[in-house]
């Protein structure tokens, strides 16, 4: 295990990975809520309603194909430097710096063989690393939208990610799939997970996995309300592989459709002018009563030793294309229509963080 990482001491891993593979087979027989398939790179929406007392929960861009991910593969050669010639900078340096947990482990499915290489988890966010060859050419988008995934067997109740591929050949190709958890997530756990072929194909993995040690978090504690919307930012943490901001919405809304939380971004620039580059993920919600509230968790660069005071700025995306699907309790599904065009812009102000020396 390279550093910033404990071992496993007497880890029992084939018995609890056996176990753990059994119970990823079991949850995904008995999840309601579809894996997203994608046969254009637009993301879409899922959201899966629970009749659960006062409470109903979504899960908002569970996961999409992402073609700006899958450019940041576009250097990568051969098996084994997919982080380290990735151009995401906190990869490289996950990998420059030994924070990563190498696999190297393969399965071969009706000849394709996918070999799960290594596995970066930092404050909430798992960045998996795949190497894909074929037997017979594979179309572009085979594997959809990716991978599902499990922490120590059970599918977590908020999450968002997105998918990338770079085709080496018809045959072969890299992967890297982003995973963000908005719950509270344990040091270590033993991470299932399913990728899906387009002729019905899966490969099972399971691997114990542990957050890189290397972690400031700085209580923020800021809050506004504008036209409606509640914001409250929680927490800054910082780590050799980037920052991530935690960041909490309410609004009194019922549609998702219309609601604004789930859109918002951030940006920061650093004391001396320099904006620091935000790799946006989604947002995970529950329509609690009469309000629709957001949790995200949002990732940018890594921040040089010198950077002493960061201002971010919150704003709203408002999306030029969409909709998405409704999955009642029962399985039914949905439609739902684009309403981007009708969601109001929101005027945040910026706050200033402090970054202790």
């Amino acid at each position: 295990m390279k550093k910033s990482h404990e071992p496993f001491d007497d880890f029992p891993k084939e018995q609890v990975r056996s176990a753990i593979r059994s119970g990823i087979i079991r949850a995904e027989e008995q999840i309601t809520t579809p894996h997203i398939k994608k046969n254009n790179a637009k993301r879409k929406l899922v959201y899966a309603f629970c009749s659960v007392a006062a409470v109903i929960a979504i899960l908002v861009g569970s996961s999409y194909f992402s073609p700006a991910l899958a450019s940041s593969l576009s250097q990568i050669p051969i098996i084994g430097s997919i982080f380290a010639n990735s151009d995401l900078i906190g990869l490289q340096q996950a990998q420059k710096k030994g924070l990563t947990n190498e696999i190297g482990e393969t399965q071969t499915v009706n000849g394709i063989a996918v070999t799960l290489d290594e596995i970066l988890y930092d404050q909430n966010n798992i960045t998996v690393g795949l190497y894909i060859e074929s037997e017979k050419e594979l179309d572009e988008l085979y594997f959809g939208a990716g991978m599902d995934f499990t922490i120590d067997g059970n599918f977590p109740s908020g999450s968002t990610g997105s998918y990338g591929e770079n085709i080496l050949s018809p045959t072969t190709r890299t992967a890297i799939q982003e995973i963000n958890v908005t719950e509270e997530m344990p040091e270590n756990f033993e991470l299932g997970l399913i990728l899906h072929g387009e002729n019905g194909e899966k490969w099972y993995f399971s691997t114990p996995v542990q957050k890189i040690t290397d972690i400031n978090k700085i209580a923020v504690n800021h809050s506004q309300s504008v036209d409606g919307v509640d914001l409250k930012v929680s927490e800054l943490s910082i780590s050799p592989t980037g920052l991530s901001l935690s960041y909490e919405s309410s609004e009194d809304e019922t549609d998702f459709e219309l609601s604004r939380g789930g859109n918002i971004e951030f940006k920061v620039v650093d004391q001396d002018g320099n904006e620091i580059t935000g790799h946006s993920g989604g947002a995970s919600g529950e329509l609690v009563k009469n309000k629709i509230v957001f949790k995200s968790n949002k990732h940018f660069d890594p921040i040089d030793s010198h950077v002493s005071e960061l201002t971010i700025t919150p704003y709203v995306v408002i999306p030029s294309g969409g909709g998405g699907v409704e999955v009642d309790e029962n399985g039914n599904e949905k439609e739902l229509e684009y309403k981007g065009d009708m969601i109001q812009p929101v005027e945040f102000e910026s706050f200033k963080v402090r970054i202790p020396q």
